[in-house]
């Protein structure tokens, strides 16, 4: 605890602040500290292990784009089909399966080699995706697409828990004040990013192909989402587990299920229920795109005008997301995500208070303005901001279940959103009243309201080293209640009874480090 007065060496007053907080918390528990290393050898572990996320953005977005294509081609043979209805859904279904599974294969097994399972899944079925076929039988070929993106969200869901709570882990071998901020850069920035890119690929396609050649303009589309995975299995081939997985895992012995729920139970309640609030509120905001479309080109522009506006709409997630990062660090994400949800929404209620204006097409531009505020808002807070404190709200042995519960609730809140706003809507009366597009947002920002409050009044704040000083607490609270903490980070052939035990182990550390004094 005193260790951090004592004069430090030339040369290392920046660093000083930042490590005596990880080395207590790493003391206590008889390991010595993480080294830091230097920047551009620890960033890159990050940006493999996050970036992936790039890929839910990209694939997800860019099937908005196939359906208009489709809508183009096949007319009523495609709006009309059962697949019409499921195609984008259906991703977020396989999604769901992926977070359970890579969560505790995460846990269980490998953070790395869960990864690249999941990478190798969405590299095959994106690939496959692009290339459906079903003998030359146009609705057998929508199904087989459908089939194959249910596989493709199984491939994205592994990037949540597997990548991101890697991710989360590797930014403990950055220096500290900034570890917050890389970790969103190469999460939810990079799912951002995707989402832009996957709005303008189509655009450059269709442009290339003259608006004419839909069959190459969808399935170019697609097969291009093959290429970022690929770049990233290759820089994955090269990653190592984590320095905090490996001392903390569980992965080697029996966890103890009923001591984490009662240690973790209601806070990933909280952080689960916010993250279905924010998925669950987003498809509603989504509903202002088309009549912002409607009004900018109507329903017979070529291709390019649809998707050439459509990219200007998803620029707006970037603004919002590339300044929240450095502030996540300033004032931790817990404060950043409250900001974010308020601040949207009080803009919630003025666009709907003010729709009947704004929506008319000579105040288009006025409207597009605050729409776009309104999304960055909405990435500079929660989108941000809710999977950094889902990957550091708990201890390192179940984080990656923790983490996929936890986005897995959020993916069922888009579910839900789906099927719950169409009866708000008709709450209002039918599309022509302004009641329709203004009652999903009443609700949607009073829930905004309602989870900053649950993150005010029950989430702890996160700090740079939270990671190691939850893996303090939870190692405590094993030891309170009579589990073996020699049992974390064991590995293969390994038996506790070759292990001093924890008291002798704190008992040497603190010897040594007074030693060192």
């Amino acid at each position: 605890m005193f260790g951090s007065k004592a004069p430090p060496a030339q040369g290392d007053d920046k660093e000083a602040p930042a490590s005596p907080v990880v080395n207590d918390a790493e003391a206590s528990s008889g390991l010595p500290p993480i080294d830091q290393k230097p920047f551009m050898e620890a960033i890159w572990p990050v940006l493999a292990c996050g970036a992936g996320l790039f890929s839910d953005g990209y694939i997800n977005n860019v099937i908005g784009s196939v359906s208009t294509v489709f809508t183009y081609q096949y007319g009523d043979v495609w709006s009309k089909s059962q697949s019409a209805k499921v195609v984008s859904a259906i991703a977020f279904a396989g999604t769901v399966v992926g977070q359970l599974i890579f969560g505790y294969t995460a846990d269980r097994w490998s953070r790395t080699g869960s990864l690249l399972i999941s990478t190798i899944i969405l590299i095959v079925f994106t690939a496959l995706a692009a290339g459906s076929y079903y003998h030359g039988d146009t609705i057998g070929m929508f199904n087989i697409l459908a089939a194959w993106r249910f596989f493709v969200g199984i491939g994205i869901g592994g990037e949540y828990p597997a990548g991101s709570v890697s991710c989360a882990e590797s930014t403990g071998e950055l220096q500290g004040g900034s570890r917050n901020r890389w970790f969103i850069l190469f999460t939810n920035s990079m799912i951002d990013w995707g989402f832009v890119i996957g709005a303008f690929v189509p655009y450059v396609v269709a442009a290339a192909a003259s608006n004419k050649y839909f069959g190459t303009i969808w399935r170019t589309s697609l097969g291009i989402g093959v290429v970022f995975p690929l770049i990233l299995f290759v820089l994955r081939l090269k990653l190592k587990e984590p320095e905090e997985f490996s001392r903390n895992s569980m992965k080697n012995v029996r966890t103890p299920y009923r001591l984490v729920l009662k240690f973790y139970g209601f806070r990933l309640l909280v952080v689960s229920l916010i993250w279905f609030i924010y998925d669950f509120s987003t498809y509603a905001f989504g509903i202002y795109s088309s009549p912002i479309l409607a009004n900018i080109y109507g329903s017979s522009a070529p291709l390019t005008t649809v998707f050439g506006w459509n990219t200007v709409l998803n620029l707006f997630y970037i603004p919002g997301t590339m300044l929240g990062a450095p502030v996540s660090d300033r004032l931790g994400p817990r404060y950043t995500l409250i900001i974010g949800f308020l601040t949207q929404s009080i803009v919630g209620f003025i666009m709907a208070g003010t729709y009947t204006y704004l929506s008319k097409p000579q105040y288009i531009g006025a409207f597009v303005v605050v729409y776009g505020i309104f999304l960055s808002l909405g990435e500079f807070g929660p989108g941000n901001n809710i999977g950094l404190l889902a990957a550091k709200t708990c201890a390192t042995g179940v984080r990656g279940q923790y983490y996929g519960i936890a986005a897995a609730i959020g993916k069922i809140g888009a579910f839900v959103g789906v099927y719950v706003f169409p009866y708000i809507q008709a709450a209002g009366g039918d599309s022509t009243s302004a009641a329709y597009y203004q009652y999903p947002f009443f609700v949607s920002s009073s829930l905004c309201i309602f989870a900053a409050a649950l993150a005010f009044f029950l989430l702890p704040n996160v700090g740079q080293d939270t990671i190691t000083l939850e893996d303090e607490k939870f190692r405590d609270y094993l030891t309170a209640h009579g589990w073996d903490v020699r049992q974390l980070g064991l590995k293969v052939g390994e038996s506790v009874d070759t292990l001093p035990r924890e008291t002798e182990r704190t008992t040497t550390s603190g010897e040594n480090k007074a030693e060192a004094h």
